[in-house]
């Protein structure tokens, strides 16, 4: 079970990492949403024991406080 777990976020940060590689383009609202997203999904794997649906749950979760935090900062 602890093996699966290593693997599970070990899996989720290599992910993280090359989807952040391919940032260049994006605007910062893209990637604070892309960065939120891999941050949750992580957050959300270690939180539940590498649950799917915590997993799923805390990229959503994070996602969208990234989009917003993209938001509050243009309309400033």
């Amino acid at each position: 079970m602890k093996a699966m777990r290593r693997f599970i976020v070990r899996a989720a940060v290599i992910t993280m990492i090359g989807v952040l590689s391919g940032c260049a383009g994006m605007s910062t609202q893209d990637r604070n949403t892309a960065l939120g997203a891999g941050v949750g999904a992580v957050g959300g794997a270690v939180l539940t024991g590498g649950s799917t649906l915590g997993t799923v749950g805390g990229a959503a979760v994070g996602g969208v406080i990234g989009n917003q935090i993209g938001n509050s900062k243009k309309k400033k």
